[in-house]
Parts: C-alpha cells; sequence; structure tokens
C-alpha cells in the first residue's frame, strides 16, 4: 500500500473514532434524574392550552418545566365549569395554612367609641370685668394671669370720682326723712346700678378722691389681665376676665365614620392621666359643625362638672362615648379584613376549595367587629386566618388575566421547555383568558 492510500486509511480510522468517542460521551453525560423528573411532573386532570411564564404571563410554552426566568410554569386550562376570579386550595393544603373562616352576620354593632379629647374652659362661665367710669387704677390686689380668686375677694382699688359722688348721694339719702326720700334714694339705687355698684361694693375713704374696691363677681380663675398699676381707664375698657371652674368642656375627636351614632346627650365617661381610676360622667352637648382638615375629625363637646377642680383646662382625656343602640348591620371580624391604602377586601370561601377576593365597602368598627356597607351578603364564609397568601394568590390570577388579554397566545411565541415539578403544590390559580 502506497503513502497517500496509508494516509487517507488513517484519515477515516481517526474520524470513525471521534464520532464513537462523542456518542459515548453523551450517552453516559444524561443524568440520571430525567426519567424520574418526567415521571415525577404532575399532569392537569383538564386539557391545557398552554404554559406560560408567571414572570412573563405573555410568553407561551407548549411543554411544562422551567422558564427561560427559571420559574416553574403554569398550565392554562379549559376550565369553563368552575367559578372564576380566586383560587382553589386542596383540603391537605387548608389545613396545613391554617386557614380559619367565620360567617357573615347581621347584628347590632358594641355602642362605645373611645376617643381622644382635651378640656377646656366653660366659656359659659366666663365674667368680664371692665371700668363703668373713667378712673386711675390706684393698686392692683390680682398682678398676674391664672390666678384663683372667691367670689368678693378684692381685685383692685379704682381712683373714679364719680363713682365716689354717687356712693357719698346714696350714703347720705340713706338718713333722710322727708317725703321725698323714698324716690331719691330709689333715684340713687338706680345710678348705682348703671354704674356696675352698690352702697355695700365700696369703702369710702374719709378724704375727697379715696379709691373705690372692685371685688371679684365670681369664684374662678382670672384668665385675662389687661391692666396694670397707675394706668388710666376708659368707661368700657375692660380690666380682666374671670372663668368659673365649677364645670368644664371637653372636646372629642370623633371620626367622620362615627358621627352619625352622636347625638346631643349621648352618655359620655372620660378619665384623664392626671387622676388615675377616676371616672368622670357627662354627656354630649353638641356636635361643632367644622371637620379638623388635618385629622378628618368632628369635636364632640362634653359637660363635665368639676365641683372639687380636679379637671383643669389642657388635660388630655381618654373619652369613651355610649350612643344608643344601633339598628342590626352586617358585621365582619376585624382581621378579616385586607386593607391596600384604597380598597378593602376579604375573602370569600366558596366551597369545595374554592376561594374569591371581594371588595367590600367597610363602615364603622367596634368591639372588634366591622361594619360593612357593600360587597358581602348575611351568611356568607369568609376567611379570618391565612387569607393574606389567598390574596396574593387571586391577585396575581387577576394581573395574568389583564396581561393575556392584552396579549393573545400565538404558536409564534411558544417556546420548548424542560419540564419540572411544581413549585406551590396545592395551590391553583383558576381565573384566566
Amino acid at each position: 500500500m502506497n503513502r497517500p492510500a496509508r494516509m487517507t486509511l488513517g484519515a477515516v480510522l481517526v474520524a470513525v473514532l471521534a464520532i464513537a468517542a462523542y456518542l459515548v460521551g453523551r450517552h453516559n453525560a444524561t443524568p440520571p434524574e430525567t426519567a424520574p423528573m418526567h415521571a415525577t411532573t404532575k399532569t392537569p386532570t383538564k386539557p391545557v392550552r398552554y404554559w406560560y411564564d408567571p414572570m412573563v404571563p405573555q410568553q407561551h410554552f407548549d411543554h411544562p418545566g422551567l422558564s427561560p426566568m427559571g420559574m416553574e410554569m403554569v398550565p392554562k386550562v379549559d376550565d369553563a365549569g368552575t367559578p372564576s376570579g380566586g383560587v382553589r386550595i386542596d383540603a391537605a393544603t387548608v389545613q396545613n395554612l391554617g386557614l380559619r373562616t367565620a360567617l357573615v352576620e347581621r347584628r347590632s354593632l358594641a355602642s362605645a367609641v373611645d376617643v381622644p379629647g382635651n378640656v377646656t374652659w366653660d366659656i359659659r362661665q366666663a365674667v368680664t370685668v371692665s371700668a363703668r367710669v373713667d378712673g386711675i387704677v390706684q393698686r392692683l390686689d390680682v398682678r398676674a394671669p391664672y390666678t384663683a380668686v372667691t367670689k368678693g375677694a378684692p381685685l383692685l382699688a379704682l381712683l373714679a370720682p364719680q363713682w365716689r359722688s354717687a356712693l357719698a348721694e346714696a350714703e347720705a339719702l340713706r338718713h333722710v326723712q322727708s317725703p321725698d326720700a323714698q324716690s331719691l334714694r330709689e333715684a340713687s339705687q338706680a345710678r348705682l346700678q348703671v354704674l356696675g355698684l352698690s352702697a355695700a361694693d365700696g369703702v369710702i375713704s374719709r378724704g375727697d378722691g379715696a379709691a373705690i374696691r372692685v371685688s371679684a363677681p365670681i369664684t374662678g380663675t382670672v384668665t385675662t389681665l389687661d391692666v396694670r398699676e397707675g394706668q388710666r381707664v376708659n368707661a368700657g375698657q375692660t380690666l380682666m376676665t374671670i372663668n368659673g371652674l365649677s364645670s368644664v368642656w371637653v372636646e372629642a375627636a370623633v371620626p367622620q365614620g362615627q358621627t352619625s351614632a352622636i347625638r346631643p346627650g349621648t352618655p359620655v365617661t372620660v378619665r384623664v392621666d392626671a387622676w388615675p381610676g377616676r371616672v368622670f360622667n357627662g354627656q354630649v352637648e353638641t356636635l361643632l359643625p367644622d371637620i379638623d382638615n388635618a385629622t378628618r375629625t368632628q369635636r364632640a363637646r362634653i359637660v363635665l362638672g368639676n365641683p372639687d377642680g380636679a379637671l383643669a383646662p389642657g388635660m388630655f382625656a381618654h373619652v369613651a362615648l355610649s350612643p344608643a343602640s344601633a339598628a342590626e348591620v352586617i358585621v365582619v371580624p376585624d382581621e378579616a379584613l385586607i386593607a391596600d391604602g384604597e380598597n378593602a377586601r376579604v375573602i370569600v370561601a366558596e366551597g369545595e376549595g374554592h376561594f374569591r377576593a371581594a371588595t367590600v365597602t367597610p363602615g364603622r368598627s367596634s368591639g372588634g367587629m366591622t361594619e360593612i356597607h357593600s360587597g358581602l351578603e348575611v351568611g356568607q364564609r369568609i376567611v379570618v386566618s391565612g387569607q393574606f397568601l389567598i390574596d396574593s394568590e387571586a391577585n396575581l390570577s387577576g394581573a395574568l388575566d389583564r396581561l393575556n388579554e392584552s396579549n393573545p397566545p400565538s404558536p409564534a411565541t411558544s417556546v420548548p421547555a424542560e419540564p419540572s415539578t411544581t413549585a406551590m403544590p396545592g395551590m391553583s390559580m383558576e381565573q384566566h383568558p
């Protein structure tokens, strides 16, 4: 055999050996788990239209398995006979998730409404002390605001010639005995009334120009002091204001959703931190016709007796309103509600492992229950524990539906993928296009 023939034969042998080595290596590299994986892949019991990636719902596949995103693909089945808009969970998964349900009921809510409040002055007890005539403040007995005074206590001494002459005239007429004396005394007393005096209100000094004492008309606290010693005052000028403390107001901030049950006369109990264990009883006087723009609450004015002065304006109060029992309403447990900042939802258990999310309109809450204005009916069963996982699955189902509606399946987008096991056993989404 010549040299060219030997070279040709050698090249053929090398090629044959290379092909054989490739085939043997490919056979040995096949993972032994491949066959079991295909064998353990769950097969839907209903016809599958296509498989889709939950991360990219608009991308469809014609085989189960892992998507290019590494996610377990979800089958789209023909499920016309199954209720839509939720998820289906098998009995074992329901037990593992610890789902608890409760019935939607119709009943009266607990009547107590707990709100914060503040103690304020009862301004109906405020009295303004003013100068009825021109004069000069000779002496000031009350030198600072918020000084406590009792009825009849001296407030100030005022040099007022008009006052002195009126008092002197009244004093002189007391001892006159004549047919006209009685009418003169009555005219003198009328003059004193106009000037804001009576014969016993001041002490007349011996010399001309003596000061007249002004006394406190009520027991209370001097809330404003508008004069100083030596100051000249004019007729009608305010000297000070005194506010009584035998009663106080409490202004409670009531949320708008609970004001409909509050009426004038509604019984109230109030507690303050300054007096632990002590309860003050009163009633709502009125709901003030304005809304706080920051807190969206309406103020309820409450009248409380304060004979011992224990309550001081400015104290923070814990207010419990007790409106009359209202009509029966649809209620659900507070924990059943799922709020996302815009809407409120509950998870309705429709039987046979099927659950769906329902949007509701909540009302006032009390005693662990919340009123529902719309979205539920009496007798429906709702989930009160574990509902957040179901709600997330239902939301994902709805998102996939909206995406699939705008991106209908087409053969051009179908690509094969390797099969894999189910990522979330026991739970399947049911609403798809």
